[in-house]
């Protein structure tokens, strides 16, 4: 298999920035567009169901303007499924959603729900969406979307971030073994394998340097790094990152 990672931007919070004031400003289809520019292998927003960030219009811009794949993350809602099909992007990844929580707490019940997400990514998957499940990285759940025909799962590294983060070193190398053995699980069951959640410069490496690992998606940390030193810089250091880390033991 070929070797390249790819990185997605997430550019959820800079509409996030133009919501707390109102208006247009900072346009989230400008920044996706010099992300574009800036090396990125493409652009993800998540369409919640209050709208506290993206909105439908974001959405319907992002699409007619890149040229890069559009990952849209929504939850598995009636109301979602047909904005999804009516956009038509390149990739769809479901994702659980509680109205109170600030971001995505945790994965997406696969194990228990496989019957009602079969059904449900049909339709995206007849459209031609390539469709991905937001999961912890618990083996049941891996086996379980591959079982119902997802070609793509994103495990979520929330608590292997939030460990390195804090210094809690035992966790983080424990969290990142559960993440490094279902990537393994999931390649073998013939799943294309994407990590996000959380990562910052300092610990994308370990993640990044996964083989089975194809796509990392990184939102949060890059838009805030681009206050201090622009958004083709911050995407130019995750790059260098990502790069120095998978090509150190190659």
């Amino acid at each position: 298999m070929t070797d390249k990672l790819r990185l997605g931007v997430n550019i959820d919070h800079v509409a996030t920035v133009r919501n707390a004031r109102g208006g247009d400003n900072p346009d989230p289809v400008r920044a996706a567009l010099m992300a574009q520019d800036a090396g990125a292998d493409g652009i993800t927003a998540h369409l919640r169901e209050d709208r506290r960030h993206i909105r439908d219009a974001d959405m319907a811009g992002l699409k007619a303007a890149l040229r890069v794949p559009l990952n849209f993350e929504m939850a598995a809602t009636a109301e979602m499924q047909r904005i999804a099909l009516a956009t038509q992007p390149h990739a769809v990844c479901l994702v659980p959603e509680k109205r109170e929580e600030r971001t995505t707490e945790g994965g997406l019940e696969v194990a228990r729900q496989a019957n009602v997400l079969g059904d449900y990514i049909a339709p995206l998957r007849d459209a031609g969406c390539r469709v991905s499940l937001f999961i912890s990285a618990d083996r049941d759940q891996v086996e379980a979307s591959a079982r119902i025909g997802a070609p793509v799962i994103e495990l979520h590294a929330g608590a292997y971030a939030d460990a390195w983060a804090e210094g809690r070193w035992d966790d983080r190398d424990r969290e990142l073994k559960r993440l490094t053995e279902a990537a393994a699980y999931g390649h073998s069951l013939g799943l294309e394998i994407h990590v996000g959640h959380g990562l910052t410069y300092d610990s994308v490496g370990p993640i990044a340097a996964l083989r089975e690992v194809r796509e990392l998606n990184i939102g949060h940390f890059i838009i805030g790094e681009a206050i201090f030193r622009g958004l083709p810089d911050a995407i130019a250091e995750m790059r260098r990152c990502m790069d120095a880390a998978r090509t150190q033991d190659a």
